[in-house]
Formats: C-alpha cells, structure tokens, sequence
C-alpha cells in the first residue's frame, strides 16, 4: 500500500480505468450453447461512471477479453475508451496516457487479479474490490467493501468524487 492516504491519490484522478472480469462483473463467464459470452452489469455501477464522466473525470476499460456484451454496455454508458482483447495491460494503459496525454500519476486503476498489476501497479491510485485476489488487495491503495459485479465499482466512483469535493454536489443533482 501506498505511503500516502488513499484521499489524496484521489484528489489527483483525471481518468479512472477499469477492468471488466471480476471488477465490473462477478467474475464468472457465461456463455450460450453457440458459443455467445454474457455478462451481468450492475446497474449502479453503471450510475457511478456516469458520475465520474459528468464531473470530468475519464473513464477507460483495460479488459484480457473481447465481448459483444462488453462493447454494447459501454456504448450505452457513453464509454469510448474501450481497449478490448489486451492480454498485455501494461501496453494497452501506455497507449492509453499517450493518447489521452496524461502521467500514471493521475490514473486510478481498479484490477481483481495479477494480470492487472503490471498496469495497476504502475498508476497513482490502485483500487480492487473486496474478492479481489489476496496479493491484490495487499498492494491496492483502497479496497471495496463490496466485491466485483456487485457495486465495487459505484464504491471507486464515489470514493474518488467524495476525495475531490464532488460526491454531494452529484447526489443533490438528483433532489
């Protein structure tokens, strides 16, 4: 973990990223006798990136996998930094702060298991949620009380807005 608080990695965060297995879903793959991957999304998981995209903080997904369901639960979230069937994360999050044109050091990374840790471990704030592999949750800056596919993600997205002053200001809007 890291020598600084957890609320001030978050003050920093312009972009959040996160992975889908086990992070935005519970972890488990689904598949139909023809072969079709599903996936179960949490609807206030959902809520919560809304929230960071209308406080101005980016939102990108790093996933090992490709899947149709994938693809249609972001565009309907209005997600456009969809980095499918990257199996070297690492590289996929350099293309990304290239891009984007950012330093690690305002990223937050939310990853559940080893292969996220080659991009996570390099980020300035390092979530996973509660069912997270055990190493991972010993080097992530803030751990979830919820696990993956099961409001983790709404607890990353909050946490990050209540670090900057945002999370008040965004619930109100629903008053």
């Amino acid at each position: 973990m890291s020598a600084q608080i957890p609320v001030e990695l978050a003050r920093n965060v312009e972009l959040a990223v996160f992975d889908i297995d086990g992070v935005m879903t519970d972890g488990r793959l689904y598949f139909t006798d023809s072969g079709e991957q599903i996936k179960a999304f949490h609807v206030r998981d959902g809520l919560g990136l809304k929230a960071l995209m209308k406080c101005g903080i980016r939102v990108a997904v790093i996933t090992a996998r490709s899947s149709g369901a994938l693809k249609r639960r972001m565009t309907e979230l209005g997600i456009d930094r969809v980095m499918q069937g990257h199996q070297d994360k690492a590289t996929a999050l350099d293309r990304l702060l290239a891009a984007e044109a950012l330093s690690p050091a305002s990223v937050c990374y939310t990853g559940d298991d080893l292969v996220d840790w080659p991009a996570m471990g390099r980020c300035g704030l390092k979530c996973a949620p509660a069912d997270a592999d055990e190493w991972i949750r010993e080097q992530a800056d803030f751990v979830t009380g919820k696990p993956g596919g099961r409001g983790a993600v709404r607890e990353v997205c909050e946490f990050i807005l209540a670090a900057q002053g945002r999370l008040e200001t965004w619930r109100d809007s629903f008053r």
